[in-house]
């Protein structure tokens, strides 16, 4: 949360012309609602279902950029799947950055609690393991642009298909 998936996802799309399919994106469409409504209206577990719906229904013979939510990686499932998918990207930054932007516009529906940053101290503590398990590359976000980022990950995925021949 905060450190830049749809953003990058969008700039990664730009520089290599591949499809951009924002788990997000597909359920608020899905569900013709934004995601606070949807879980304000559905709670967080029919989320989680529709975020695991979706990535079932990807093709790992489509070359893509899948972006997703953070929570993507609280069900084992959804890990297996994104890894049958591709290699995973974990984009990461300082717990003050990651608040800081998390918070900017104050939609994040997980975090509409008397105390935010509490909350989510709690969502990273939980999360950062299940991101260090499942990610091939991880990217450190917080003094890069978002063109940066992509740069990045772009150069780490050549080496890591280099490494693999």
């Amino acid at each position: 949360m905060g450190a830049g998936k749809s953003s990058v996802g969008r700039c990664l799309q730009s520089r290599t012309g591949l499809v951009r399919l924002d788990v997000d994106e597909i359920i608020s469409t899905r569900f013709q609602l934004s995601i606070p409504q949807i879980f304000s209206t559905y709670g967080e577990e029919r989320f989680r279902d529709a975020e695991t719906e979706v990535l079932r229904e990807l093709s790992p013979n489509l070359s893509s950029i899948i972006v997703t939510g953070g929570g993507i990686v609280l069900r084992k499932e959804n890990i297996d799947l994104l890894k049958r998918l591709g290699t995973v990207v974990w984009l990461d930054a300082g717990e003050e950055t990651l608040f800081e932007r998390a918070t900017r516009k104050g939609e994040r529906p997980l975090l509409q609690t008397d105390e935010p940053r509490a909350r989510f101290m709690e969502l990273l503590r939980i999360r950062t393991p299940l991101y260090t398990n499942s990610a091939e590359i991880r990217i450190d976000t917080s003094e890069l642009t978002h063109e940066e980022v992509a740069d990045a990950i772009l150069n780490r995925i050549d080496n890591l298909v280099l490494s693999k021949k």
